[in-house]
């Protein structure tokens, strides 16, 4: 018995991995260096710095226009994918280790892959903040605060439409929202809801979160 409990307490603790630092493409930005394949594709180069502990990293790339989620995995520090032009996407990298179940996960940075003939760019979808996806919440006074972030390689956002309601479909709550936030929203308790966020930049061009749900206690 002692001897076990010995070799037990000997047993070395396998550090975790630190999470990787993102380089290229830029965050928010209008990517211009990819290896153009066609008019419609075009190769770009994701690079990223060393994460301690780890022997290999998940690069995840999602389609912010269609929703598509793609994942690829490296032991390198960079990795080139094509990529449909004229679309914007976001990214992240999860460093993970032979030796241990435990990964760490960068932060998600947003670029745009440019296209020809485009001297603006349409804003990501917004950033849901409060409530998140199935994010189950209680009102104050019958009353929660809606909030998000939005971003646009052209820094040039000017107001939101928020949508809320009861169905999968929600109605127009607040149209030509300024502020990316809006309190005092009455709901019901121990409701489903359903909402979401248009962004509109200043020529006019739009994006769409897509629907979230949340649930009030």
């Amino acid at each position: 018995c002692l001897l076990g409990v010995t070799l037990l307490s000997c047993k070395k603790t396998v550090p975790p991995p630190t999470k990787a630092i993102l380089s290229l493409p830029s965050n928010n930005e209008a990517c211009t260096n990819g290896t153009i394949l066609s008019p419609t594709l075009s190769t770009i180069l994701f690079k990223w710095t060393a994460s301690q502990n780890a022997d290999s990293y998940e690069l995840t790339i999602k389609n912010l226009e269609s929703g598509l989620v793609t994942t690829q995995t490296t032991t390198a520090l960079e990795l080139p994918v094509a990529l449909t032009r004229n679309t914007p996407y976001s990214w992240f990298v999860t460093a993970k280790s032979s030796k241990t179940d435990a990964t760490a996960q960068s932060e998600v940075w947003k670029f745009f892959n440019v296209g020809e003939a485009l001297s603006f760019y349409a804003p990501f979808p917004a950033d849901m903040v409060n409530p998140k996806m199935a994010q189950r919440i209680t009102p104050t006074a019958g009353k929660i605060t809606l909030d998000w972030t939005g971003s646009d390689v052209d820094n040039d956002i000017i107001n939101y439409d928020i949508y809320l309601g009861t169905t999968a479909n929600p109605p127009l709550l607040k149209s030509n929202q300024v502020e990316s936030i809006l309190s005092d929203v009455a709901v019901n308790n121990a409701t489903t809801y359903y909402w979401k966020v248009i962004t509109r930049d200043s020529k006019g061009n739009t994006s769409d979160t897509g629907i979230f749900v949340f649930y009030t206690n």
